[in-house]
C-alpha cells in the first residue's frame, strides 16, 4: 500500500470510529457530543472518501446501514435455542402463584427476580460474529424466524459492530416510540395510505418491509433483554449488553420478594403514561440463570419468566355531543364529548370516533351511556353502548369544511371525509411545514416554531405568502436575528429555481407522492397541460391508476387551489418541466427493459435511468429472458456473463446515445 493509500485508510477508519462513538452517545445513552451539522459533515466526508476508492468499503461501515437492492422475500433461520412466549398473569394472585411454583420447583428457599417493563413491540434475535451484526431474525413461530437483517441494519440504536469482537446472540424488543408513531400515520394519511393501528403494528410493518430504504425512514428502536452465552446472573446480563454498545430498558429493578415485585408493577401501571413507548405490564424472571436452567421450560414457555400484564383501564360516562375537527391533512374526525370522568389517573372530557364508519359500528347516539376505554395509543376511545338513551340524537357528518366551508368530499371505498380546499386553515401548518421539507422546497430553515408564529400572526395565508415575507416581518419574530431571517429569505428565493416536480410533491395533493409527481412533471411538462387534462387522460399516464387520478383532478378543479397555484406562477415558481420530453419521444422506449452494469462515462446511472424512464421504458435491477438491453459500462461485473448466456442485446454507452 502506498503511503498517500495508507493515510486515506487510516482516515477512514478514523472517521468510522468518531461516527460510531457518535452513534452510540445519540442513540444509545442520548448524550450527543457534537451537532446534527457536525455529525452529517463526518459523514459526508467518509461517504466521499470510501466513493473515491470503493475497495476500502466495508460492511461495517456506518454508510453501509442501507445498502443492496429490495429483497424478492425473507428466507428464515431456524434458532439453535427457541424463543419461546411467556406465561401471562393477569392478577396479583397470579403472579404470587407463580413465585411459590418457582420456589417450591427450585428447592431453595431463597429465589431473587429482575423486573423488566414488557414492551409491546416486535422480538428480534441479533446474531454477531466477532463484533459483526452477520443476522437479524424475527421471532416468528418461535423456532424457526425470518431473516431480516437489511432492515435490522437501518436502526441506529443496534450497532453494526459491538464494543468488543465477540460473537453472541442478543435478544430484544424493536419498538416504536408513541412520537414517532404519531408522526408516521401523519405521514401515511398525508401520501394517502391508511393509518397503522398502534405502534406494535407499526413496528412489525416497518421492520417487514422488503425494501431497506424504506424501514430505513421508520425511527425503528431496540432495547436488548437476553444474551447468550449467558453469565450467572439475568442482572449481569442486562448490563453486559449495554458494555457490548445496545441499549436495556433503565426501568428495571432486582427483587428480592414478591412484594418488591408488586412494588414495581403498581409503579409503573400508575406511571405507564409518562414513557414515550406502550408497554402492556412488566416481565419478571428469576435472577440465577442456574435456577433458570434448574426450572427448563414446558413446549410453550420457560417456567423461569412470566408477563404480568396491566388491567384495562376503562370507565363509564354520558356522549354529552359529538364535533368534528379538521386535521393537519385534512380529514374530518368526530370527537366525542363526554361526561368528565376520571381514567387512568387522568380526567377525561374527549374520546376519538375515528370516522362515520366506526359511529355506525358502534350503533352511537348522543346522549347514550358508553363505555370508555384507554389503551396503547394513549388517546382514549369509546368500545361500546352500555345504555341507549331515552332522548338519544343521531349524528349526521357535515357536508362542508367546519373550518373554511370549503368542498368536503369522501373517496369511494375510503371512511374518512376531507377538506379539499389547499387553504383552509386547519391544513396550513402542515402545508407549509410539507411545502419546505426537503423532498419538496427544501427551505430548511422553516421549522415547527416558526411556522407556529408565521400562522399565529397571520403572516402567510397560504404557501404563496412565503414569498411576500419580508426582512422586517421575520426580525420581528421569536428567535429570529437579522442573519437568520436573511438567511430564511435567501432559501426560500432559492426554492425558486428547483425542478417543477417538486411544487407538484409539495402542494400536497392527496396520493401524490415524490414518485408520481416526478411521472406527472415528465408526461405532461407544465402546470397548464396538467390542469388541463381531464380525468381519463390522467388515468392514462403510467402508475396513475383511477382513484389518483381522481385525487389529482379534483384538487387542480377546486377554485382556492387553481387561486394558490396563480399565486405561486406570480411568485416565481417553477410551472414547467426542464427535462420535458416531447411526445413524439415520449414512448420511444415503450415496452423495453433495460438493465445497467458497470460505471458509465459521460452520465450516472441515476442519468441513464431517468432518460429511459422518460421516454416510456422501464429499468430493472436483475436479467431475464424478457430483459431487451443490457447497457454496459465499465467494469461491468456477472449480469453481462448472463446477458451473453441468455442472447440479451448488449449496448455500450455509445450504442445508447445512438438510439437516443
Amino acid at each position: 500500500m502506498s503511503g498517500a493509500k495508507h493515510t486515506i485508510n487510516d482516515r477512514i477508519e478514523q472517521l468510522r470510529e468518531q461516527i460510531r462513538e457518535h452513534e452510540h452517545r445519540y442513540y444509545v445513552l442520548d448524550q450527543p457530543l457534537i451537532s446534527d451539522f457536525e455529525f452529517d459533515q463526518l459523514m459526508r466526508e467518509l461517504q466521499q472518501l470510501e466513493h473515491e476508492n470503493p475497495e476500502l468499503i466495508t460492511r461495517d461501515s456506518p454508510t453501509q446501514r442501507v445498502g443492496g437492492e429490495p429483497a424478492k422475500e425473507f428466507p428464515t433461520l431456524k434458532f439453535s435455542r427457541p424463543m419461546l412466549s411467556l406465561e401471562n398473569a393477569y392478577s396479583e394472585d397470579e403472579l404470587k402463584d407463580w413465585t411459590r411454583r418457582v420456589v417450591q420447583l427450585a428447592k431453595t428457599e431463597k429465589v431473587d427476580y429482575v423486573a423488566e417493563l414488557k414492551i409491546d413491540g416486535l422480538s428480534v434475535s441479533l446474531i454477531y460474529g466477532n463484533g459483526l451484526l452477520s443476522k437479524a431474525v424475527t421471532r416468528g413461530d418461535g423456532r424457526t424466524g425470518e431473516v431480516v437483517t437489511g432492515n435490522v441494519r437501518t436502526i441506529r440504536s443496534i450497532p453494526l459492530r459491538l464494543h468488543e469482537d465477540v460473537s453472541v446472540e442478543i435478544r430484544g424488543e424493536i419498538f416504536l416510540s408513541l412520537k414517532a408513531f404519531r408522526q408516521l400515520n401523519d405521514e401515511r394519511e398525508q401520501a394517502g395510505e391508511s393509518r397503522f393501528a398502534n405502534p406494535r403494528n407499526a413496528a412489525a410493518g416497518s421492520l417487514r418491509q422488503l425494501d431497506p430504504s424504506i424501514a430505513a425512514t421508520r425511527p425503528l428502536d431496540f432495547y436488548g433483554y437476553s444474551i447468550f452465552p449467558t453469565l450467572p446472573l439475568q442482572s449481569e446480563n442486562l448490563k453486559w449488553i449495554t458494555k457490548l454498545g445496545l441499549k436495556v430498558n433503565p426501568h428495571r429493578k432486582l427483587c428480592r420478594s414478591v412484594e418488591e415485585i408488586l412494588d414495581f408493577y403498581r409503579h409503573w401501571e400508575e406511571q405507564r403514561d409518562d414513557l414515550d413507548y406502550e408497554i402492556d405490564g412488566v416481565v419478571v424472571k428469576v435472577n440465577s440463570v442456574e435456577i433458570q436452567e434448574k426450572l427448563g421450560s414446558t413446549s410453550k414457555s420457560p417456567r423461569w419468566a412470566i408477563a404480568v400484564k396491566f388491567r384495562a383501564r376503562q370507565a363509564t360516562t354520558k356522549l354529552l355531543n359529538i364535533r368534528v375537527q379538521v386535521g393537519r391533512t385534512g380529514a374530518l374526525t368526530p370527537v366525542a364529548v363526554l361526561e368528565p370522568v376520571q381514567l387512568g389517573g387522568t380526567t377525561i372530557r374527549n374520546a376519538t370516533l375515528h370516522n362515520e364508519d366506526e359511529i355506525e359500528r358502534l350503533g352511537l347516539q348522543i346522549n347514550d351511556r358508553v363505555l370508555l376505554e384507554r389503551g396503547g395509543d394513549v388517546i382514549p376511545k369509546i368500545v361500546s353502548v352500555i345504555e341507549q338513551a331515552a332522548d338519544r340524537r343521531a349524528f349526521q357528518m357535515p357536508s362542508r369544511c367546519p373550518v373554511c366551508g370549503g368542498e368536503v368530499y369522501r373517496p369511494e371505498g375510503e371512511a374518512v371525509r376531507r377538506c379539499l380546499s389547499q387553504t383552509c386553515p386547519a391544513k396550513l401548518k402542515e402545508s407549509l411545514l410539507h411545502w419546505a421539507s426537503r423532498k419538496a422546497m427544501k427551505i430548511d430553515g422553516l421549522g415547527e416554531r416558526l411556522v407556529d408564529q408565521l400562522v399565529e400572526k397571520s403572516l402567510v395565508r397560504d404557501v404563496s405568502g412565503l414569498y411576500r415575507l419580508s426582512q422586517e416581518q421575520l426580525e420581528g419574530l421569536e428567535r429570529m436575528g437579522p442573519k437568520s431571517a436573511e438567511n430564511l429569505l435567501r432559501q426560500i428565493d432559492a426554492s425558486r429555481s428547483l425542478e417543477f416536480w417538486r411544487l407538484l410533491f409539495g402542494l400536497g395533493i392527496r396520493h401524490v407522492g415524490e414518485r408520481t409527481a416526478q411521472i406527472l412533471a415528465k408526461h405532461f411538462g407544465s402546470m397548464q397541460r396538467l390542469q388541463n387534462a381531464s380525468q381519463e387522460e390522467l388515468e392514462q399516464v403510467y402508475e396513475v391508476g383511477p382513484k389518483l387520478a381522481e385525487s389529482i383532478y379534483r384538487f387542480l378543479k377546486q377554485p382556492e387551489n387553481r387561486e394558490l397555484i396563480e399565486k405561486l406562477e406570480a411568485a416565481g415558481l417553477p410551472m414547467k418541466s426542464d427535462d420535458f420530453v416531447p411526445p413524439e419521444m415520449a414512448q420511444v422506449f415503450e415496452g423495453k427493459t433495460f438493465v445497467l452494469t458497470g460505471t458509465l462515462e459521460g452520465m450516472t446511472r441515476e442519468e441513464a435511468t431517468s432518460i429511459i424512464e422518460h421516454r416510456g421504458g422501464r429499468v430493472s435491477s436483475s436479467i431475464s429472458k424478457k430483459t431487451n438491453f443490457v447497457l454496459v459500462g465499465r467494469d461491468a461485473g456477472s449480469k453481462l456473463d448472463k446477458a451473453r448466456k441468455l442472447g440479451v442485446q448488449i449496448l455500450d454507452e455509445q450504442q445508447f446515445r445512438t438510439m437516443l
